[in-house]
């Protein structure tokens, strides 16, 4: 019987870690397009940054697109997830707060819908970590754990 409750949980843990895995890519997905923008005009980035009344906003510029750059690799390998996915998150809060907050909820009105979802992708990375299909699983946990 015990066997059987351990195989069974193994194969429980399949779908989650498919699921972390979807999630990993689908936000490294959505920030590559927004990354490339601010690495290509960085200039027009700390000017945006600047009419939003962001503080420092050269320095938040080149943090924020270094920080998206180098999350988008973490994410699609795995690497690092929670402490890159914990980044991230501020990031989206920022985003949610200095941009999307007076426009409303709606995505049509480019309010805080899409950021707040990837702020709650990003919380289920920073507690569930990376999953089995990931370089965090391969280089930083036991093995015996089957969570």
């Amino acid at each position: 019987m015990m066997d059987f409750m351990g195989e069974l949980r193994v194969l429980f843990s399949y779908p989650k870690n498919i699921i972390l895995l979807a999630i990993r890519l689908v936000l490294a997905y959505g920030f590559t397009q927004p990354a490339i923008l601010k690495m290509n005009n960085i200039q027009e980035t700390v000017k945006w940054f600047t009419d939003l009344s962001i503080p420092f906003p050269m320095m938040i510029a080149y943090l924020v697109t270094g920080l998206e750059s180098v999350g988008i690799i973490l994410l699609i390998i795995g690497l690092f997830t929670r402490f890159i996915s914990i980044f991230l998150s501020m990031v989206m809060l920022g985003a949610i707060f200095f941009v999307h907050l007076p426009n409303g909820f709606s995505v049509a009105n480019n309010g805080v819908e899409i950021p707040l979802y990837y702020f709650i992708f990003f919380l289920l990375l920073i507690t569930y970590g990376a999953g089995k299909f990931s370089l965090d699983c391969l280089f930083f946990e036991k093995g015996d754990d089957d969570e």
